[in-house]
């Protein structure tokens, strides 16, 4: 699959995904928003894909909507922009929805869509230099869709601060409200990373589906009808090859040899 905006990779079974409009700090337009789509669909798919990185060309992130979009909206009818805000509903979707844990490599300014980008990462690594924030009510909008993420994130009363001040966080502030995991110098960034979707491409690949299914199924469940559902789940694993494999390997002091299976 070729695409215009982004820049797919697989590697050592990692697929990283760069937003590629450099020149205009990698907004969401409606190109690359249904190309980023279809691109984590395309690594959730591969069976060869254990983690995917998602981060951004240049010096920013992403600087969240596209303002000239924005511009054009009052020109459309409800009809239209309805549908065209169901694509921007199904990317932020895809967090609770993949099977292949997702990485946020966070190497500059991340602004309004973009912080929503990171928090829907199940893991987020920034750089130093990186900048995280909802700004919409400066532009007169409201952070509609990201929203869920960031308040999953930071909680309901810091989400509040953040919408109603539309301030800017420092990557460190952002790791402090837990927006971010971890933050490291720019030139360690992408090695930081890498070692940890590494780390996550090292367990079995049926091990980590289940852990995510077990984490987003159960959220919104009720408390005890959470413990019937996991004891049923971890009848997959106990009878799966991998759980045997990862056993064996481990009292055999050798590296597992995943299947997946």
């Amino acid at each position: 699959m070729e695409f215009q905006t982004i820049l797919y990779e697989v590697k050592e079974h990692i697929a990283t995904i760069t937003l590629n409009l450099p020149e205009v700090r990698n907004p969401l337009t409606e190109k690359l928003v249904t190309e980023l789509i279809q691109a984590i669909k395309l690594a959730d798919s591969d069976e060869q894909v254990q983690a995917m990185i998602l981060t951004g060309r240049g010096k920013s992130f992403s600087a969240g909507g596209n303002l000239n979009e924005f511009k054009r909206t009052s020109e459309k009818d409800v009809p239209t922009l309805y549908f065209e805000g169901k694509s921007s509903t199904e990317l932020f979707k895809l967090g609770a929805t993949v099977q292949t844990p997702m990485i946020a490599a966070v190497n500059g300014a991340a602004l309004g869509g973009g912080t929503g980008l990171v928090a829907m990462c199940h893991i987020a690594i920034a750089s130093t230099s990186a900048k995280l924030g909802l700004t919409e009510l400066k532009l007169g909008i409201v952070p509609f869709v990201i929203l869920p993420w960031v308040r999953r994130a930071v909680g309901n009363r810091k989400v509040m601060e953040m919408m109603l001040k539309a301030e800017v966080l420092t990557a460190e502030e952002a790791c402090k409200y837990h927006l971010v995991h971890q933050v490291v110098e720019p030139e360690r960034l992408d090695e930081e990373v890498w070692n940890t979707a590494k780390i996550i491409a090292s367990h079995s690949p049926l091990a980590v589906k289940l852990a995510l299914d077990s984490y987003f199924t159960t959220e919104q469940m009720d408390f005890m009808k959470s413990f019937d559902y996991l004891s049923n789940l971890r009848l997959v694993s106990f009878k799966s090859k991998d759980l045997k494999e990862g056993a064996s390997a481990f009292l055999e002091k050798r590296v597992p040899d995943w299947k997946g299976v």
